[in-house]
Protein backbone atom coordinates (compact mmCIF):
# COMPACT_ATOMS: atom_id res chain seq x y z
CA UNK A 1 0.00 0.00 0.00
CA UNK A 2 1.29 3.32 -0.94
CA UNK A 3 1.91 5.94 1.71
CA UNK A 4 0.75 9.25 1.95
CA UNK A 5 3.45 12.13 2.09
CA UNK A 6 2.72 15.74 3.69
CA UNK A 7 3.89 18.87 1.13
CA UNK A 8 2.72 21.34 2.71
CA UNK A 9 -0.05 22.54 5.13
CA UNK A 10 -1.78 26.11 5.58
CA UNK A 11 -4.02 27.65 7.54
CA UNK A 12 -8.04 28.45 6.72
CA UNK A 13 -9.14 31.96 8.12
CA UNK A 14 -10.91 31.27 10.83
CA UNK A 15 -11.09 27.30 9.86
CA UNK A 16 -8.83 24.52 10.40
CA UNK A 17 -5.38 23.42 9.02
CA UNK A 18 -5.31 22.44 5.26
CA UNK A 19 -2.52 19.66 4.06
CA UNK A 20 -1.88 18.72 0.49
CA UNK A 21 -0.38 15.38 0.19
CA UNK A 22 0.81 12.77 -2.73
CA UNK A 23 -0.64 9.61 -2.78
CA UNK A 24 1.84 8.03 -5.53
CA UNK A 25 0.79 9.79 -8.68
CA UNK A 26 -2.53 11.47 -7.04
CA UNK A 27 -2.70 14.63 -4.61
CA UNK A 28 -5.30 15.52 -2.18
CA UNK A 29 -6.04 18.25 -0.01
CA UNK A 30 -7.14 17.38 3.15
CA UNK A 31 -9.08 19.33 5.81
CA UNK A 32 -7.79 18.12 8.90
CA UNK A 33 -8.42 14.14 8.67
CA UNK A 34 -11.03 14.45 5.98
CA UNK A 35 -10.14 15.09 2.38
CA UNK A 36 -11.52 17.84 0.47
CA UNK A 37 -10.83 17.32 -2.71
CA UNK A 38 -8.37 14.86 -4.69
CA UNK A 39 -7.31 14.11 -8.35
CA UNK A 40 -8.88 10.94 -8.71
CA UNK A 41 -12.57 12.82 -8.25
CA UNK A 42 -12.43 15.86 -10.13
CA UNK A 43 -15.47 15.51 -12.52
CA UNK A 44 -18.24 16.56 -10.21
CA UNK A 45 -16.31 19.95 -9.80
CA UNK A 46 -15.47 20.34 -13.86
CA UNK A 47 -19.02 20.01 -14.54
CA UNK A 48 -19.56 22.79 -12.25
CA UNK A 49 -18.36 25.06 -14.86
CA UNK A 50 -19.34 23.11 -17.88
CA UNK A 51 -22.57 22.34 -16.94
CA UNK A 52 -22.97 26.29 -16.37
CA UNK A 53 -21.41 27.81 -19.21
CA UNK A 54 -23.46 25.46 -21.60
CA UNK A 55 -26.10 27.39 -20.28
CA UNK A 56 -25.33 30.54 -20.86
CA UNK A 57 -25.76 32.01 -24.32
CA UNK A 58 -23.75 34.93 -24.22
CA UNK A 59 -20.73 36.19 -26.19
CA UNK A 60 -19.37 38.02 -23.36
CA UNK A 61 -19.93 35.88 -20.15
CA UNK A 62 -18.44 37.34 -16.58
CA UNK A 63 -17.83 34.49 -14.72
CA UNK A 64 -17.00 34.15 -10.51
CA UNK A 65 -15.96 31.28 -8.47
CA UNK A 66 -15.44 30.37 -5.24
CA UNK A 67 -12.72 28.91 -4.23
CA UNK A 68 -9.40 27.31 -6.21
CA UNK A 69 -8.78 24.67 -4.60
CA UNK A 70 -7.00 22.43 -7.28
CA UNK A 71 -8.26 24.37 -10.08
CA UNK A 72 -10.70 22.24 -11.79
CA UNK A 73 -13.68 24.30 -11.86
CA UNK A 74 -11.16 27.22 -12.87
CA UNK A 75 -9.97 25.17 -15.80
CA UNK A 76 -13.01 23.86 -17.00
CA UNK A 77 -14.01 27.28 -16.95
CA UNK A 78 -11.67 28.84 -19.08
CA UNK A 79 -12.08 25.74 -21.71
CA UNK A 80 -15.86 26.67 -21.79
CA UNK A 81 -15.64 30.40 -21.74
CA UNK A 82 -16.29 32.10 -24.71
CA UNK A 83 -13.02 34.40 -26.19
CA UNK A 84 -14.56 37.51 -24.76
CA UNK A 85 -15.58 35.94 -21.64
CA UNK A 86 -13.63 36.31 -18.35
CA UNK A 87 -13.49 33.95 -15.24
CA UNK A 88 -12.37 35.48 -12.12
CA UNK A 89 -11.83 33.36 -8.66
CA UNK A 90 -11.83 34.15 -5.16
CA UNK A 91 -9.33 32.16 -2.97
CA UNK A 92 -9.20 33.23 0.70
CA UNK A 93 -5.81 30.74 1.47
CA UNK A 94 -2.99 32.94 -0.24
CA UNK A 95 -1.04 29.22 -0.24
CA UNK A 96 -3.28 27.44 -2.46
CA UNK A 97 -1.50 29.20 -4.91
CA UNK A 98 1.60 28.62 -4.09
CA UNK A 99 0.81 24.72 -4.33
CA UNK A 100 -0.63 25.50 -7.79
CA UNK A 101 2.47 27.12 -9.31
CA UNK A 102 4.77 24.26 -7.17
CA UNK A 103 3.97 20.93 -6.30
CA UNK A 104 0.68 21.17 -8.56
CA UNK A 105 2.53 22.93 -11.43
CA UNK A 106 1.86 19.99 -13.66
CA UNK A 107 -1.90 19.48 -12.76
CA UNK A 108 -2.10 23.48 -12.72
CA UNK A 109 -0.79 24.00 -16.56
CA UNK A 110 -0.85 27.23 -18.03
CA UNK A 111 -4.10 28.11 -16.53
CA UNK A 112 -2.80 31.32 -14.51
CA UNK A 113 -1.47 32.61 -17.09
CA UNK A 114 -4.56 32.97 -19.60
CA UNK A 115 -5.33 36.45 -19.87
CA UNK A 116 -9.40 35.81 -19.46
CA UNK A 117 -8.67 33.79 -16.34
CA UNK A 118 -7.82 36.04 -12.42
CA UNK A 119 -7.27 34.69 -9.21
CA UNK A 120 -7.64 36.99 -6.59
CA UNK A 121 -6.94 36.70 -2.87
CA UNK A 122 -10.45 37.49 -1.37
CA UNK A 123 -13.29 36.07 0.15
CA UNK A 124 -16.09 35.41 -2.35
CA UNK A 125 -18.81 37.27 -0.04
CA UNK A 126 -16.74 40.53 -0.25
CA UNK A 127 -16.79 40.51 -4.18
CA UNK A 128 -20.39 39.49 -4.09
CA UNK A 129 -21.67 41.97 -2.01
CA UNK A 130 -19.28 45.06 -4.31
CA UNK A 131 -21.26 43.65 -7.21
CA UNK A 132 -24.65 43.83 -5.22
CA UNK A 133 -24.23 46.88 -4.20
CA UNK A 134 -23.43 48.20 -7.61
CA UNK A 135 -19.60 48.92 -6.64
CA UNK A 136 -18.25 46.52 -9.71
CA UNK A 137 -20.48 45.54 -12.85
CA UNK A 138 -22.54 41.91 -12.14
CA UNK A 139 -21.50 38.39 -12.74
CA UNK A 140 -23.54 36.48 -15.73
CA UNK A 141 -22.87 33.15 -13.20
CA UNK A 142 -21.51 32.27 -9.85
CA UNK A 143 -20.13 29.51 -9.27
CA UNK A 144 -19.57 28.59 -5.42
CA UNK A 145 -17.56 25.18 -4.21
CA UNK A 146 -15.84 27.12 -1.03
CA UNK A 147 -17.76 24.31 1.19
CA UNK A 148 -18.78 20.85 1.29
CA UNK A 149 -22.47 21.97 0.56
CA UNK A 150 -24.25 24.01 3.10
CA UNK A 151 -24.39 21.89 5.50
CA UNK A 152 -20.42 21.14 5.66
CA UNK A 153 -18.87 24.56 6.16
CA UNK A 154 -15.16 24.61 5.91
CA UNK A 155 -14.94 28.01 6.90
CA UNK A 156 -16.57 30.44 9.62
CA UNK A 157 -18.38 32.53 7.97
CA UNK A 158 -19.18 30.85 5.27
CA UNK A 159 -22.88 29.62 6.60
CA UNK A 160 -24.26 33.44 5.75
CA UNK A 161 -23.51 32.50 2.08
CA UNK A 162 -26.73 30.11 2.04
CA UNK A 163 -29.00 32.01 4.84
CA UNK A 164 -32.01 33.92 2.98
CA UNK A 165 -29.96 36.79 3.48
CA UNK A 166 -26.92 35.71 1.59
CA UNK A 167 -28.92 33.87 -1.02
CA UNK A 168 -30.41 37.24 -1.91
CA UNK A 169 -27.39 38.48 -1.92
CA UNK A 170 -26.14 36.76 -4.60
CA UNK A 171 -28.92 36.84 -6.82
CA UNK A 172 -28.48 40.85 -6.29
CA UNK A 173 -24.28 40.36 -7.63
CA UNK A 174 -26.01 38.45 -11.08
CA UNK A 175 -27.28 40.35 -14.20
CA UNK A 176 -30.68 39.16 -15.04
CA UNK A 177 -31.23 35.48 -16.30
CA UNK A 178 -27.78 35.25 -14.69
CA UNK A 179 -26.64 31.35 -13.25
CA UNK A 180 -25.82 30.53 -9.63
CA UNK A 181 -24.22 27.42 -9.05
CA UNK A 182 -23.85 25.53 -6.08
CA UNK A 183 -21.87 22.21 -5.48
CA UNK A 184 -22.66 20.20 -2.61
CA UNK A 185 -21.40 16.61 -1.38
CA UNK A 186 -24.83 15.86 -0.71
CA UNK A 187 -28.38 17.34 -0.95
CA UNK A 188 -30.58 19.58 1.38
CA UNK A 189 -33.66 20.29 0.66
CA UNK A 190 -34.13 23.43 3.05
CA UNK A 191 -31.17 24.83 0.79
CA UNK A 192 -33.25 24.15 -2.28
CA UNK A 193 -36.10 25.60 -0.74
CA UNK A 194 -34.60 28.83 -0.02
CA UNK A 195 -33.26 29.41 -3.33
CA UNK A 196 -36.75 28.91 -4.53
CA UNK A 197 -38.37 31.41 -2.31
CA UNK A 198 -35.43 33.88 -3.00
CA UNK A 199 -37.40 33.97 -6.43
CA UNK A 200 -34.90 31.56 -8.34
CA UNK A 201 -35.92 29.05 -11.17
CA UNK A 202 -34.19 26.02 -9.28
CA UNK A 203 -32.40 22.64 -11.24
CA UNK A 204 -31.04 19.88 -9.24
CA UNK A 205 -28.78 17.30 -10.69
CA UNK A 206 -26.70 14.78 -9.55
CA UNK A 207 -22.78 13.99 -10.96
CA UNK A 208 -20.62 10.98 -9.85
CA UNK A 209 -17.21 12.30 -8.48
CA UNK A 210 -15.88 10.08 -11.37
CA UNK A 211 -16.45 10.34 -15.29
CA UNK A 212 -16.78 6.56 -15.83
CA UNK A 213 -19.82 6.77 -13.69
CA UNK A 214 -18.63 5.41 -10.36
CA UNK A 215 -17.41 7.58 -7.16
CA UNK A 216 -19.74 9.56 -4.93
CA UNK A 217 -22.65 11.11 -5.87
CA UNK A 218 -22.28 14.99 -5.65
CA UNK A 219 -25.32 17.67 -5.92
CA UNK A 220 -25.02 21.02 -7.72
CA UNK A 221 -28.00 23.23 -7.83
CA UNK A 222 -28.70 25.56 -11.09
CA UNK A 223 -30.60 28.94 -9.71
CA UNK A 224 -31.27 31.15 -12.80
CA UNK A 225 -32.29 34.79 -12.09
CA UNK A 226 -35.39 35.82 -13.82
Amino acid sequence: MLPRETLATAQIPGGDTLTLVSHGRDFVIMLGRDELMGTRMRFSEEQLAELTLAQLSLSRPRVLIGGYGMGFTFRAALANVPEGGSVTVAEVVPEILDWARGPLAELTGDCLNDRRGEVVIADVAALVDDAGDGTTPRYDAILLDVDNGPDGIVREGNERLYTRTGIARLRDALNPGGLLAVWSAAPDHKFARRLKDAGFAVEERTVRARPNNKGPRHTIWFARRP
